[in-house]
């Protein structure tokens, strides 16, 4: 195990759980029958890895009005009842964090979302034994989420690690940056995200989540 490393902190939703084509998806629909016509495209390119505040403000702004009263209410319900037929998880996502886990290195996850979404996605995907009842973690629970670097440190000062001896795993260039702004390392997972993209907000850009032990040096 390199000395340095006493933490790896992964994001969730699309790093994880392979939720964001789900999510997209019924984001899109929502939109759309609010009267701003969305493809689940779009809705990757206007909102990913936003709150939901901040999904609301962009698309009220596009929108040029309110959207109406209990939409994002409803897109969660829609949401969680799609997550329930069809979620599942990251290919080779238990056996990255089983493999740090392994190497004497802590784990933990912090997400954009509600602690509430991260426990029933993790659930569903069949990942949710792999973390402790104490290592998730919610932009909900620190004044600023991603890009800014407050739930990274959150996360990290709760689970006893100092930033420098922290890594993450992200997804998205908000996370990355919030991660670099944290003073992390961080591993870029290239899903949905050019690698070039992803290496030139601050990440070490991968392919496949198997590649993580071996870019920590874990093995």
């Amino acid at each position: 195990m390199p000395a340095d490393l006493a933490l790896v902190i992964f994001d969730c939703d699309g790093v994880l759980v392979d939720s964001e084509p789900i999510s997209n998806a019924v984001l899109a629909a929502s939109l759309t029958t609010a009267g701003l016509p969305t493809s689940a495209d779009e809705a990757v390119r206007e909102y990913k890895g936003m709150l939901l505040s901040d999904v609301r403000a962009r698309a009220e702004q596009l929108l040029g009005r309110p959207l109406p009263d209990g939409l994002l209410d409803d897109f969660e319900r829609d949401r969680e009842e799609a997550f329930r037929t069809s979620l599942q998880a990251v290919p080779g996502a238990r056996d990255a964090v089983q493999a740090v886990q392994a190497a004497g290195v802590g784990v933990c996850v912090a997400s954009q979302g509600k602690l509430e979404k991260t426990e029933l996605t993790l659930t569903l995907a069949g990942l949710r034994d792999l973390f402790a009842d104490g290592a998730l973690f919610s932009a909900y629970q620190v004044p600023r989420g991603k890009p800014h670097p407050d739930l990274f440190w959150h996360a990290a000062a709760t689970m006893g690690a100092a930033p420098e001896r922290c890594a993450v795993v992200e997804d998205t260039v908000i996370g990355i940056t919030a991660a670099v702004a944290a003073g992390m390392r961080v591993i870029g997972y290239a899903a949905a995200e050019a690698p070039a993209t992803l290496e030139a907000a601050g990440a070490q850009p991968i392919h496949s989540l198997a590649e993580v032990p071996a870019v920590l040096g874990l093995g």
